[in-house]
């Protein structure tokens, strides 16, 4: 992990964000701040040969949020698609599903994500007394958000998603929007702006972080985590002849051919540069898929990404093998059949991927 950290003008917002992870000044886990300076130089992880296999299983709160949408048809009619439920607003424009094994997945996300970010909800040096109006773009089940606002009573924080499917009991000060991210921005500034995971789901990511940039107030934070790469191992184990090789590649082509990014995180330095922030902080961290790693944090981290993956493959792939490359259901099941059989086989491989 490594520090790119800018001079600030005392009335630029700053940046701070994750993988390309781009944050200032420099926090997190010291255990993964590699030797050197190129944020592209990172220690290749130890294997712990006495790993075992990982198998297995997934991971709400207290008072009614208000939502400022209307719950109408055209938000709550939605489409199934080879079992699976979608969103209905703006239809199409987000690849994953919405139903309850996906909010089940989503949750437990939550906890892969906030271990990337060394056990935190965020990097960025915030203070309780500067943070008042805070967003959270892709708020998904709510539980960044919720978790926030429960840490700063006095801040308003905003979740925005495509999809209704927030808990109805949330702290008071946390308020539920479905809307759409790259639609014009409300006259609203805020002090703290939130977006991870939103590989896949956005056509103009310099737009996208430009809006961040012209509606944070003077002196506020933006913070993003994205995939920045595929997977790989620094020992050679991980090679184009595995089944989970040719899955995330056909996934990755699947998803750029309907215009979206699938891994923006190498990006995101150049962006918010372009749009005009200060204090940046550029960090990458290697994200293991499995319990590999004998470094206790990298091992937990690890299982938790590798239960993540396993529970949300066919989430990940369904829609964009069926309806966009035009593999059948079938064919799509005996692939992920494939990779799941790989990806709990410890002996497969030592991957990971970096954010």
């Amino acid at each position: 992990m490594t520090d790119l950290t800018g001079g600030t003008a005392e009335l630029q917002p700053s940046v701070a964000s994750a993988a390309g992870t781009t944050t200032a000044p420099p926090t997190g886990p010291p255990r993964v701040t590699p030797n050197g300076n190129d944020p592209d130089e990172q220690p290749p992880l130890e294997v712990d040969d006495a790993a075992v296999p990982a198998d297995d299983d997934s991971a709400n709160e207290d008072q009614l949020s208000s939502y400022t949408a209307s719950l109408t048809s055209s938000v709550i009619d939605y489409p199934i698609e080879n079992g699976r439920r979608y969103h209905a607003y703006r239809a199409g424009s987000y690849f994953m599903p919405n139903d309850q094994n996906e909010m089940d997945r989503l949750d437990y996300a939550h906890l892969v994500t906030t271990k990337i970010l060394g056990d935190k909800l965020y990097v960025a040096p915030i203070e309780e007394k500067n943070i008042h109006q805070v967003l959270d773009i892709g708020t998904g089940t709510g539980l960044w958000a919720i978790d926030f606002a429960d840490r700063f009573p006095a801040a308003e924080v905003h979740g925005i998603d495509l999809s209704a499917i927030q808990p109805e009991w949330a702290p008071p000060n946390v308020k539920f929007e479905i809307d759409d991210v790259e639609s014009p921005w409300v006259d609203r500034t805020y002090d703290f702006i939130n977006c991870h995971w939103m590989m896949g789901s956005i056509q103009d990511w310099p737009k996208l972080i430009s809006n961040c940039y012209k509606n944070l107030n003077p002196g506020g934070w933006a913070e993003f985590l994205e995939m920045g790469g595929e997977y790989s191992s620094d020992d050679g184990s991980f090679t184009h002849d595995h089944a989970t090789y040719k899955w995330i590649k056909t996934l990755f082509d699947g998803i750029a051919s309907t215009g979206r990014d699938s891994r923006p995180g190498t990006k995101l330095k150049g962006w918010v540069e372009n749009a005009g922030f200060e204090n940046i902080t550029y960090k990458k961290v290697k994200v293991p898929l499995g319990v590999w790693p004998k470094d206790p944090y990298y091992k937990e981290m690890g299982f938790l990404n590798l239960t993540n993956l396993l529970d949300g493959l066919e989430a990940f792939t369904l829609r964009i093998f069926c309806g966009v490359l035009g593999f059948t259901k079938e064919e799509t099941m005996l692939q992920l059949a494939e990779v799941r059989k790989e990806l709990k086989d410890k002996r497969s491989f030592n991957a990971y991927y970096e954010v």
